[in-house]
């Protein structure tokens, strides 16, 4: 098992030359909440719904679950390509964190949808007018945000720390700016392997028959 990553660990490899094509309006929808319905989709109706569901990355789920259990959960930021596990592995960890109120504790945001430092700041300004309920801020694709958001953040950060986790979700750690980085504990979810593909394949087949 891995140890959590140094904060200022950054995979070498992701300080290639991407193209940056963010998902935008994507929506996280936890299964739970969907209906039993067989017109659910298969991606959301087999959602894990706690830590030990996460098909793979077992090392990172681990140290995650320990920080959660000795409650000293830091920031986080998970990167790595595009369904693989980052925004799964933040809600089922929050569903631990807060049990079954959970979705009242979230504040999810998706940059690649609010750009701009005026939205970002009156977004951060109207949730925490409500800052007694809200205690961790999901930021999806993170790496969509201009520089100047992103400094905006880390001073939101800074300003709530106290009370309030933050959890930065993005595809290339390398368009985080280092102020954000060393805020955070990285840790980098890589491509499943195919042996973890085919059984989480075969658990669905058995499940629906």
């Amino acid at each position: 098992m891995t140890e959590v990553v140094s904060l200022m660990d950054i995979d070498e490899d992701e300080n290639q030359n991407h193209s940056l094509k963010p998902n935008k309006g994507k929506n996280v929808v936890v299964a739970s909440t969907l209906p039993d319905s067989k017109a659910t989709p298969w991606v959301e109706k087999y959602r894990p719904h706690s830590l030990a569901d996460v098909a793979a990355h077992r090392d990172i789920v681990d140290a995650i679950d320990r920080l959660t259990s000795e409650n000293r959960l830091p920031h986080l930021l998970l990167y790595g390509p595009p369904g693989k596990g980052k925004t799964s592995t933040i809600f089922v960890m929050a569903r631990k964190l807060y049990g079954a109120q959970y979705q009242n504790m979230i504040l999810e945001l998706n940059a690649s949808d609010d750009r701009g430092i005026d939205v970002l700041i009156s977004k951060e300004y109207n949730a925490y007018r409500a800052k007694s309920y809200v205690k961790l801020v999901l930021l999806d694709e993170a790496d969509a945000m201009t520089k100047d958001a992103q400094f905006a953040m880390r001073r939101v950060i800074e300003k709530y720390t106290k009370n309030t986790q933050f959890a930065l979700i993005c595809n290339h750690v390398n368009k985080i700016i280092p102020a954000l980085q060393s805020r955070c504990t990285q840790f980098r979810f890589a491509p499943l392997e195919p042996i973890h593909v085919t059984e989480r394949l075969k658990h669905v087949i058995e499940a629906e028959g």
